[in-house]
This record gives structure tokens, sequence and C-alpha cells, in this order.
């Protein structure tokens, strides 16, 4: 397995509850062929750069171990959830 971090940026006016599902729902994508090293909540944070008119957002950063077709997958999720404003994943060298 390859190791990966992802840090996506949800909509800071989400509800508590609504944000934690989002969250469970990227993880459940990674558990189901990997394995989860981390997830660091940053919290709200501003923007560099005004996002759909939003300046504030919430940062979440996960390291995980997973194998090729996982990346592709959360990508595609990122794309579909209109509350993810921007997403990364890169492959980390280990």
């Amino acid at each position: 397995m390859t190791k990966y971090e992802s840090m996506y940026i949800l909509d800071a006016s989400l509800e508590d509850e609504a944000r934690a599902a989002l969250i469970e729902r990227f993880a459940d994508i990674i558990k189901a062929n990997g394995e989860i090293e981390s997830i660091d909540e940053w919290g709200k944070r501003k923007l560099a750069y005004p996002i759909n008119y939003k300046t504030e957002g919430y940062y979440v950063l996960v390291t995980f171990r997973a194998e090729a077709t996982v990346p592709m997958e959360l990508e595609r999720n990122y794309r579909i959830v209109e509350s993810v404003l921007r997403y990364n994943v890169i492959k980390l060298d280990a």
C-alpha cells in the first residue's frame, strides 16, 4: 500500500453534525481499501482568497495508506459534495 496525504476545505458555515458526517464519509471511503494514520482537523481559518464568495473554510488533513484506486474515489467524492471548497490528494515518499 502507498502512503497518501489529503487536505480538503469544507464550507465554514456547515453545522457541526453535517461537518462531522462529511469527515466520517470521507474516512469510510479510505477505510474500505486502506487504513487511516491520522485525521487532523485544523478548524476554521481565513482563506487566502474568496472561494464562491466565502472568506473562511474548515480545514481537514488526512494521512493514510491505501491502494491506488482510493485517491481517485476520494477525488470523485470531493467533486460531488458541494460543501467541499477545495481539495488535494498527494502521494508521499515513504
